[in-house]
């Protein structure tokens, strides 16, 4: 079993509401939500957050116009337990989704678990999403089956195809096959048989993707989706998740001095993110929220191709090997950025301490959309709350998917197993269990370098209430209705528009004669 029905009239609210005074007040009409979500994005990658970063004026500008929050946490380290989190507000433990779904997966996002975008829906939203998807493709496990009228993007990673124009990765990747004659050139970690698909709807528009484009025609379906929504007088909740700043990186220019393929990649999605926010300024300032932040922290084993940690550097790990960014239950891995924008709502140039994560959902039951119980942001006071206790799941470095490895508590950080993901040099980090735990008083210790002394008074006093709230934590999910994931492949499920070709090459998606800019629309059905 999964999650219960909702009613028609209730309201999900992005955590932010328990960050800021707020009270139920008349509004005259439904806001629009917008969520923006990066990929492999490291909390060092806006300037808001990190000085030495220079390319993110737009997102800074953002930061200064709304709320930034700096102890914001992805629900996991790694894509799909992330998204399915964030859509649902429940952990991977308990939504069945514990690790990555595959380009041939039968299965996805349990079909019990309920989306933000089916309760908007039900309740007059109209609702799209755009971009990356990786919670299930085949059948029913479409974005169009889990709430959404409208979808345009790629239905997993953009680097789990191959293109002609490969971009920038480490190893580098070998462009698609033209012909069945073409010898083919396998590499590690590349995906080289099938071309990645682009999809609008349940149809495949091209294959291989343009991936220079991809940013530009992100923005330009994001605007017209407003548009469409304001043209017909509906509220509307937009969920874009961006490629950028997952590798493959296509920047648009060669690089600035200085910048590098990172920064002028990070700079695109900076405009990208400036864009959207003028289409959503332009229904009205105050009319829209806009959430922006990532799904985990920077991959680092792509080196100079990946996100900036800032001060989360997980340094006890780093001292044994491997990485403590993406897939780990260090901060690194798991802190993200995270600005929520809404005039007039949400206070602006504040900083919130918050402990906050992303996919938890309050449930907002008052008189409705319609009526007097719509929650308003007030413009003053201090945080009412925030979370107490945060899990930290295995998302690839250590042991079992999806399993809670580290939980924090307040200041207080407990590991139970930790381990390394592969780094830049190579190296992994082996599982270690740890029986009594490891705690970071992240207080004093942000970059997680000397946990306290066991014999200490500190962690004598706080290994307590830590011990009491992990084993409370796993009563409570073995209690809840836990959802099972399908995660069977077949080599049928890969999005192939013509399965005749090599790499399902669809004839007419590449070529000197066609213009990218002006694509036909000619449809390549999924099959």
């Amino acid at each position: 079993m999964g999650t219960p029905p909702l009613s028609p009239w209730a309201l999900l609210v992005p955590t932010l509401v328990l960050v800021g005074l707020w009270a139920p007040c008349v509004v005259s009409r439904q806001p629009n939500f917008i969520v923006i979500l990066a990929d492999d994005v490291g909390w060092g990658d806006l300037g808001a957050n990190w000085a030495e970063t220079k390319e993110t004026p737009h997102l800074d500008q953002l930061a200064a116009e709304g709320t930034r929050f700096v102890d914001f946490h992805s629900a996991a380290s790694t894509c799909s337990p992330s998204r399915a989190s964030l859509l649902t507000g429940r952990l991977g433990l308990r939504n069945g989704v514990t690790h990555n779904f595959a380009i041939s997966s039968l299965g996805g996002l349990p079909r019990n678990e309920t989306t933000l975008a089916e309760v908007l829906r039900e309740a007059g939203y109209s609702t799209g999403a755009i971009g990356k998807w990786h919670l299930g493709h085949h059948g029913h496990h479409h974005p169009n089956s889990r709430g959404f009228d409208y979808y345009f993007g790629i239905p997993y990673s953009h680097d789990m195809g191959c293109t002609d124009t490969p971009g920038y990765n480490l190893p580098p990747c070998p462009p698609c096959p033209q012909h069945s004659t073409t010898a083919r050139l396998v590499r590690k970690d590349c995906y080289t048989e099938v071309a990645l698909p682009l999809l609008e709807n349940t149809t495949i528009i091209q294959q291989p993707v343009e991936l220079g484009s991809l940013a530009r025609r992100y923005a330009e379906e994001a605007e017209r989706f407003i548009q469409r929504a304001s043209d017909k007088g509906q509220p509307f909740f937009l969920y874009l998740a961006l490629a950028h700043m997952h590798v493959p990186l296509v920047p648009p220019l060669p690089p600035g001095p200085g910048r590098g393929i990172y920064g002028a990649s990070l700079g695109e999605m900076d405009a990208l993110v400036a864009r959207v926010k003028e289409a959503a300024d332009s229904l009205g300032r105050g009319s829209t929220l806009l959430w922006f932040t990532g799904d985990n922290g920077p991959w680092a084993q792509k080196c100079e191709l990946a996100g900036r940690l800032g001060p989360f550097v997980g340094a006890w790990q780093r001292q044994r090997g491997g990485s403590s960014a993406k897939q780990t239950t260090w901060e690194g891995g798991h802190r993200v950025p995270a600005l929520v924008y809404w005039p007039g709502r949400v206070p602006a140039g504040r900083t919130s301490q918050a402990l906050l994560r992303g996919g938890m959902w309050l449930m907002w039951g008052g008189s409705g959309f319609h009526g007097a119980g719509f929650p308003c942001l007030g413009l003053t006071g201090a945080v009412l709350s925030s979370l107490q206790v945060l899990l930290h799941p295995n998302s690839g470095a250590a042991g079992k998917a999806g399993e809670v490895e580290a939980l924090r508590l307040a200041q207080y950080k407990a590991f139970y197993t930790t381990g390394g993901a592969m780094a830049c040099d190579g190296s992994t980090g082996p599982a270690q269990q740890h029986h009594p735990p490891l705690i970071f008083n992240l207080d004093r210790d942000i970059q997680e370098q000397e946990p306290l002394d066991v014999a200490s008074r500190e962690y004598q006093a706080v290994l307590p209430a830590i011990s009491r709230a992990y084993a409370q934590a796993l009563q409570d999910i073995a209690a809840d209705n836990v959802s099972v994931a399908d995660y069977s492949q077949d080599p049928a499920a890969i999005p192939c528009c013509n399965v005749q070709h090599v790499g399902c090459r669809c004839h007419g998606a590449h070529g000197a004669t066609r213009d990218p800019h002006v694509e036909s629309r000619t449809p390549w059905l999924c099959l």
